[in-house]
């Protein structure tokens, strides 16, 4: 663990909150808009048919990622809990909301309104069920390698970690999601290729950004390879 002033301290503060911050609106976000479905023709050579609540999705992962490099285990299981709350906090509001009666010029009436968000329920405990499983194995899965590969290698664990948790959590999601009858169980191998393919592709094409991000940290705060942060 990395020592560090009190102005870096509150600089490495500042950026953890920063991460957390665009960790736990991905995961909202991402529970909010899954009722939209749409494909995605990759080259011709394989057509996806995914929910666009996947598209903010695998930011989590690289942003745990991230934390995990960069300031441990510990934090990042915090910015996982933290985002457990956030998602169920937004599942409390959209259901007070959606008991409250829209007036008769509201521009979104009931119907609609219960159309758009009346399965974010199921889709919040689904998702934080996956959410659960996936995160945890990622975390756990990431300082296993690390610990492994002696911090060498930072793409192995970025990768070796996200695929094998991204598969645990499509899995769950689509399987509680048919299981609640949200979605036909005759889509339910075609949306777990495609969902797990389109997040294995979206895991490599991040390695660089995680590179990065996890180099331009070490420089600010004068790190060494496998060392992290310790701001408590």
């Amino acid at each position: 663990m990395a020592e560090l002033n009190s102005k870096d301290k509150s600089r490495a503060l500042h950026i953890y909150l920063i991460l957390s911050a665009l960790f736990i609106s991905s995961l909202v976000v991402s529970n909010l808009i899954f009722q939209k479905f749409f494909y995605w023709d990759f080259f011709g050579i394989y057509r996806f048919e995914i929910s666009v609540g996947i598209l903010p999705y695998p930011i989590t992962f690289l942003i745990t990622d991230i934390i995990s490099e960069i300031y441990g285990k510990r934090k990042a299981n915090q910015v996982v809990t933290a985002g457990i709350f956030a998602s169920f906090f937004s599942l409390l509001i959209i259901v007070i909301s959606e008991y409250a009666p829209a007036t008769n010029w509201s521009p979104i009436g009931d119907t609609l309104f219960t159309r758009v968000f009346g399965a974010t329920a199921i889709a919040v405990f689904a998702s934080m069920v996956a959410y659960l499983i996936a995160q945890y194995i990622d975390i756990q899965l990431f300082h296993f390698w690390k610990k492994i590969t002696q911090g060498r290698h930072l793409w192995i664990r970025n990768n070796f970690s996200t695929f094998l948790s991204q598969f645990a959590d499509t899995f769950s999601v689509l399987f509680l999601l048919c299981s609640f009858g949200k979605i036909s169980w005759e889509l339910f191998g075609g949306l777990l290729l495609s969902g797990f393919l389109f997040k294995v592709l979206v895991a490599v094409c991040d390695t660089p950004f995680l590179y990065a991000a996890v180099y331009a940290l070490r420089k600010k705060f004068s790190l060494k390879p496998a060392e992290e942060l310790n701001f408590e």
